[in-house]
């Protein structure tokens, strides 16, 4: 029985030349082998995650692999429930070949192995996104859906031959498009896969070694590209995935995240990690901004970052002088050189507080060495390890270090700082001494992050000492039962053998190892956002500062990047170019993609916001507006900001507006209040921009002009208080 018992087709009345059977009949043939594929898929992937969670867990990589292979069917299953029919974008036709070939967000077989959908990040799917009429890539026809509730309100073709009309309802290469630009906006991001554009899918598809920058104006669709690159490189790329690394998105500022939070998972990837640059500290949520602009200047600097191995480097000195060990049997003499000779000890790349184990592992070997004598080697090696004396020389000489003292030492001793920043003048590091060290700021996280890498966890060797005793109580337990179980079986004869084969079987080491839970071993949660990553995409990039980079670029030995950003929005001022900024900062190889069509706002908006961002940035990437709302921007009064909200929403059902200047507005459901930073990245149908001229002056405030009006997709009102 065909599970798709009604047309997949609801077209309103005035699409009705769209419903001829005749155009859409080869359509619902298709949507038909697709519901039922996808009903016989969810069935089976339910089957199949039902199996694998109800089969033991395993440890190890055996639990691991589980885990992920739960992971990959849920995900899946998630996908395919949430879609249904509209997992399907639309189709190709290829030059001299009858046969639609249709693209889906991702593959899908029937049962008989024909193909029903191809995943759209596959190469066979790329003319969808990517053939014009000046690069048909083959095709005669292509065909987009709009989907509305699981059905299709509306369709549009597009034709690339001349002889290729027949058979088509609407010939409008720009249409699927330009009508989704045309739709209300809400709190999240819709889904724009079936309409990703060609300069948009060339980007998507471009390789990942080394750092691509996407340069955009507002409205170029920079965020679309960001998104469904990091979908299509986890597809594409077999460096990235999950278990290479995988690929983290940065994003601005958390509203902007909330917005796009559905996106990915919308093209069936959840692998994706994603925050902000505050989320990749433990201090930067209660961070403040720095309030001197002097002292911003100068935690800006990769430099400073830089003085943090330094400052750790001071704590890795070995004694100049040597010590007497006192043990039961005899004194044992440790000079500097044994104490230099441990400290070498530690393997490349290990973080100082990790390092401590191997350092103090060597020390007690090589006071072992140097005894001679005939103490037990178990009882002398105790006895040094709890030796008060040599515990106490050796935490002075390589102590546990908290990054928050660590950085909280350079702003508080003035000495420490000259020592590991010596380029620093007097007066410079007069303005980074404050008060309360700790008073963590924006500006500090960089340095925190760095302290933090190169230190590592001060709790590790706790941890591992607490795990050691657990797994060693766990064997010990499991040891006193398997002797009562020996015990009880050879009282009993079991096995017909007096309890022999038991005993040989119990008394294994791998019996022994495999009756021990080391899931209940006390342990932390991964740092998710630790890295290493093997890509790492940047959106709102010009923001960044150079010691902010330096916290990505630990997080990515590749130095693969995909850097989106737009330099006419940078509020601090952008004045050089991507590749100067990102040489200076560690990068080597950089490639430049521009996006200059804003498919996005509204012309008459474009015409009022260009000349304040030119008038301070004369070569700023202004892209070109496609769309004309018909409506023109309102300048009026402060005090008719209500009036103008109550009848935008008394005309509009849906959509979402937002209020940008005005700090005392306080937002409803469907009217934000932000400001020019934190509306970055989102769009509205309404902007209503209040006291513009309130931003400041300089290449600052005339940015937040610039971003603040578009934001618009709709409607712009600029309302002035004089």
């Amino acid at each position: 029985m065909n599970p798709l018992t009604t047309s997949a087709f609801d077209l309103p009345d005035h699409l009705a030349p769209k419903a001829d059977p005749a155009l859409i009949a080869g359509d619902e043939r298709h949507f038909a082998a697709i519901a039922e594929s996808l009903e016989q898929s969810i069935a089976d992937l339910s089957d199949r995650l039902d199996a694998e969670r109800m089969a033991p867990a395993g440890t190890g990589q055996k639990a691991l692999e589980r885990d992920m292979e739960i992971h990959r069917l849920t995900t899946r299953l998630r996908t395919l429930r949430r879609f249904g029919l509209d997992l399907c974008l639309g189709h190709i036709v290829r030059e001299g070949d009858s046969e639609p070939v249709y693209v889906g967000r991702l593959g899908l077989k029937d049962g008989a192995g024909r193909r029903l959908l191809v995943d759209w990040r596959s190469p066979a799917a790329e003319p969808f996104f990517g053939a014009t009429h000046a690069n048909p890539m083959g095709l005669a026809s292509r065909r987009r859906y709009r989907w509305t509730r699981g059905r299709v309100s509306d369709y549009w073709d597009e034709v690339f031959t001349s002889d290729g009309f027949e058979g088509h309802a609407a010939l409008d290469d720009q249409s699927a498009f330009i009508a989704s630009l045309g739709g209300s906006r809400s709190p999240r991001m819709r889904d724009v896969l079936g309409t990703i554009q060609a300069d948009q899918d060339a980007i998507i598809r471009a390789g990942s070694r080394g750092a691509l920058v996407v340069d955009g104006g507002p409205g170029t669709g920079k965020t679309v590209v960001a998104l469904h690159r990091s979908a299509y490189l986890l597809y594409s790329d077999p460096r990235l995935g999950h278990r290479r690394g995988g690929v983290l998105f940065v994003g601005p500022h958390q509203p902007y995240l909330a917005y796009v939070a559905d996106v990915l998972p919308s093209l069936g990837e959840e692998g994706v990690q994603t925050c902000t640059l505050r989320d990749l500290v433990a201090e930067g949520a209660a961070a403040a901004d720095e309030s001197d602009p002097d002292v911003a200047r100068l935690k800006s600097s990769a430099d400073l970052v830089k003085a943090i191995e330094p400052a750790v480097r001071f704590y890795e000195n070995p004694p100049t002088e040597g010590m007497t060990v006192t043990t039961d049997w005899s004194d044992i003499w440790l000079s500097p050189h044994d104490w230099a000779e441990a400290f070498q000890a530690r393997d490349p790349g290990t973080p100082h507080n990790e390092a401590r184990d191997q350092i103090w592992e060597e020390l007690v070997t090589i006071l072992m060495d140097k005894y001679d004598g005939d103490a037990p080697e178990a009882l002398l090696r105790r006895s040094l390890q709890q030796d008060r004396e040599l515990l106490t020389a050796f935490n002075r000489a390589w102590p546990l270090i908290e990054a928050s003292d660590l950085v909280g030492d350079l702003w508080s001793v003035p000495a420490y700082l000259r020592l590991c920043a010596p380029w620093l003048s007097p007066d410079e590091i007069r303005k980074l001494q404050r008060e309360d060290a700790q008073a963590w700021t924006v500006s500090d996280l960089p340095l925190l992050d760095a302290a933090r890498q190169r230190l590592g966890d001060p709790e590790a060797t706790r941890r591992r000492r607490r795990q050691e005793a657990a797994l060693a109580a766990q064997r010990e337990h499991m040891a006193q039962v398997v002797d009562n179980l020996i015990e009880a079986a050879a009282a009993s004869g079991a096995d017909g053998d007096d309890g022999e084969g038991l005993v040989v079987m119990l008394r294994g080491q791998d019996a022994q190892v495999s009756l021990v839970d080391e899931t209940a071993l006390p342990s932390t949660d991964p740092d998710l956002l630790a890295g290493p990553f093997a890509h790492i995409v940047v959106d709102e990039a010009q923001e960044l500062t150079d010691a902010e980079w330096q916290m990505l670029l630990l997080r990515c030995p590749s130095r693969s990047f995909t850097i989106v950003g737009d330099r006419a929005q940078a509020r601090h001022g952008f004045t050089e170019s991507w590749q100067e900024r990102l040489k200076r900062i560690g990068l080597d190889r950089i490639d430049l993609a521009s996006l200059s069509i804003n498919y996005r706002t509204p012309e008459e908006v474009m015409a009022e916001a260009e000349p304040v961002i030119r008038a301070v940035l004369p070569d700023a990437n202004v892209p070109t507006s496609i769309r004309s709302g018909g409506v023109p921007v309102v300048h009026g009064s402060a005090a008719d900001l209500g009036s103008v909200l109550d009848a935008w929403l008394a005309e509009n059902a849906d959509g979402v507006a937002c209020v940008i200047g005005d700090p005392a507005f306080r937002g409803t459901s469907r009217v934000r209040s932000l400001t020019p930073e934190l509306a970055k990245g989102l769009e509205f149908d309404l902007v209503v921009l209040v006291d513009p001229e309130a931003f400041g002056e300089g290449i600052e405030g005339a940015v937040d002009r610039y971003v603040a009006m578009t934001r618009a997709t709709q409607r712009l009102v600029v309302l002035t208080s004089s």
